[in-house]
């Protein structure tokens, strides 16, 4: 068994990492480190592990784990571990932004392979220390990964992602309580948001016009991205087809796509659409699976030479 741990317990990621954690066939969880719920019982932060986590939270970090998750705010993660030691046979998969830049890859603390299975698998299968993907840089990548292998993206790529209310995190903002999120729609960080120079370093691409946008739900990320192609709808099927070819959860389908079919699994779901010389792309993932924890266990399922899908096969809330 892979002894796992995870350092910050409190959030939806963490919440969705142990649930899958507790019911990984090949995975122990060992600890789950937080300084504000120490001595507190899992299932009374995260209500809907009730019957099924008898663990509580530990003031204590077991430093000897086969592998720790960083469940961390963005900037706290390499913080964290100038305080803290694990020992040389530890794998690190890191959940925040600290370490998904080129330029913060090559660390004091080792070397971050960035974790996006679909695009670099063999790297992160001989990795030790894994930067996991942002949410709304995983879904937009994978809509143009395969256009951007073949450098068929040569004009500006106009993107509008909308995300659901756990993306904002557990801590509450103006804009995160319910009653202005209920029948609510807006955009926010236009064309400035974190994720982009994530996507445009392996993209190889800077024209990238992305607007984020709040949706009123809780989970889910429905991305839509269009650009001017020279190629038909047929050859561009057949293109993004054979490139996730071998993915396990990245779906090209023949039908339009919605959120229902996404949440609560590990998959991205990828739709094409042709009109004249414009590809209307969709892309749909679950912000806390595909989009972080979920993508995170299948980092550590490469990582250990297990099968992807690995304690991932997971069926969409689609009622």
């Amino acid at each position: 068994m892979i002894e796992v741990g995870i350092i910050g317990g409190a959030g939806y990621t963490a919440g969705e990492l142990i649930r899958i954690l507790i019911n990984h066939p090949k995975a122990h969880l060992s600890f789950v480190y937080s300084t504000s719920n120490a001595g507190n019982a899992i299932s009374d932060i995260h209500q809907d592990l009730t019957g099924d986590c008898s663990l509580k939270f530990s003031s204590a970090i077991q430093d000897n784990v086969d592998c720790v998750f960083l469940c961390l705010g963005h900037g706290n993660s390499s913080k964290f571990l100038a305080e803290h030691s694990f020992s040389k046979h530890t794998k690190i998969i890191d959940l925040s932004n600290d370490f998904r830049l080129t330029a913060q890859a090559n660390s004091e603390f080792g070397n971050f392979v960035y974790g996006l299975p679909e695009y670099q698998k063999s790297d992160i299968q001989n990795a030790k220390n894994i930067a996991n993907p942002g949410c709304f840089a995983t879904a937009i990548q994978l809509a143009l990964l395969p256009l951007s292998t073949e450098k068929l993206l040569t004009k500006p790529v106009h993107i509008q992602a909308t995300t659901g209310a756990t993306g904002a995190g557990t801590s509450l903002s103006p804009t995160s309580h319910y009653a202005w999120r209920d029948n609510n729609y807006s955009y926010y960080k236009p064309f400035t948001h974190q994720h982009l120079p994530e996507i445009q370093q392996h993209t190889n691409t800077e024209q990238l016009f992305f607007m984020p946008f709040r949706g009123n739900f809780s989970r889910g990320i429905y991305a839509t991205l269009y650009t001017e192609i020279n190629a038909s709808e047929a050859n561009l099927q057949h293109l993004y087809q054979s490139y996730y070819d071998s993915a396990p959860f990245t779906h090209v389908t023949s039908t339009p796509v919605h959120l229902k079919q996404v949440v609560n699994t590990n998959k991205c779901l990828i739709h094409l659409h042709k009109h004249n010389n414009t590809l209307l792309i969709t892309s749909a993932i679950d912000n806390l699976l595909k989009g972080a924890s979920g993508q995170a266990v299948q980092n550590m399922n490469l990582l250990f030479d297990l099968p992807e899908t690995t304690g991932l096969q997971l069926k969409a809330s689609y009622f």
